[in-house]
């Protein structure tokens, strides 16, 4: 292998996250404790040989078409570093296209183990430059910021429209009272299918009413969940996309009748309760018969790796 690669393994733990959050479409996300775990180790072998658990083992590709190894091999691009061969094994935990991240996941693991098993990675890499590459893969930055920072993040191209995106991002601490509750469906639908139900234009007054939405979910979030089923509203996607899922949807307006906050989670169908201590139960037994309903902590710490040696 390349002299400049290191000889014992790295491994990445990356969060789940859901996107939107309602109000804030493409720029408000959300780390929470489901975690997809990947290995990598590089090899004198050409090519990428990739070993699969749990979540999508049945179905994703198991060599350099893999996102994870996509991810990686353009961090080696990125840094000027020739490519080597590498083994990843994949423990995944978050659920494939159900709008919990999967894919966001997938291009932090993959840029991360690529600048880990540099010797001098963090050198060539800047944590900025990995936002930038993650968000030019993902193509908007709510997910790639969540699972990399953690916690509840907001996040914003500083260069709309230009080809050398430059992503930033802010993290914020959740209000403790807050208590997240995923009920997940045991259908998917791709992210890409769900983008293309959304209207071109949105209307001058729909996007008034997300702009001050979006504003009050910073503040209800961090210090005043009283205000979460107000901070919560959306005029944007959710209805939009409702056909797709309509399931998901009604469990939305079910869930709100009750006094919770729900929202479609991403670009769905799995939904998000942003619930209390007090009504988390009523949350999880409002999910359908065949869906998993859990509660899951905030992840404060986002994308962490381990150096092998």
């Amino acid at each position: 292998m390349p002299g400049h690669m290191r000889t014992h393994g790295v491994d990445v733990l990356v969060p789940a996250t859901s996107a939107n959050l309602g109000p804030g479409f493409d720029c408000l996300g959300l780390a929470i404790g489901v975690h997809d775990r990947v290995t990598a180790m590089a090899t004198e072998d050409p090519g990428v040989l990739v070993h699969i658990e749990g979540e999508g083992e049945e179905i994703l590709p198991r060599d350099d078409s893999h996102l994870v190894a996509r991810a990686m091999l353009a961090a080696w691009s990125a840094m000027g570093v020739p490519a080597s061969g590498a083994v990843l094994t994949c423990v995944n935990a978050i659920p494939q296209g159900r709008g919990m991240g999967s894919s966001a996941a997938a291009i932090v693991a993959g840029l991360l183990l690529g600048r880990a098993l540099v010797t001098d990675g963090e050198d060539r890499l800047s944590a900025g430059e990995v936002f930038d590459l993650a968000t030019r893969m993902e193509g908007h930055p709510d997910n790639v910021a969540a699972a990399l920072f953690g916690g509840f993040t907001t996040a914003w191209i500083e260069t709309p429209g230009a080809e050398d995106v430059h992503a930033r991002a802010v993290s914020h601490r959740v209000h403790p009272e807050v208590v997240p509750v995923v009920v997940v469906p045991p259908v998917s639908m791709p992210t890409h299918e769900a983008r293309r139900m959304l209207p071109d234009l949105v209307a001058r007054d729909d996007a008034v009413f997300n702009v001050g939405r979006s504003a009050l979910l910073v503040h209800a979030l961090t210090a005043d969940p009283s205000l979460l089923m107000s901070a919560t509203e959306d005029r944007l996607h959710q209805d939009a996309r409702a056909a797709a899922y309509p399931r998901s949807h009604e469990l939305v307006a079910e869930l709100r009748a009750q006094g919770i906050p729900a929202v479609i989670s991403g670009a769905g169908p799995s939904v998000l309760a942003l619930a209390a201590t007090s009504t988390s139960a009523t949350a999880l037994a409002a999910a359908p018969d065949g869906w998993e309903a859990v509660v899951v902590p905030v992840d404060t710490a986002g994308a962490r790796v381990h150096i092998y040696g």
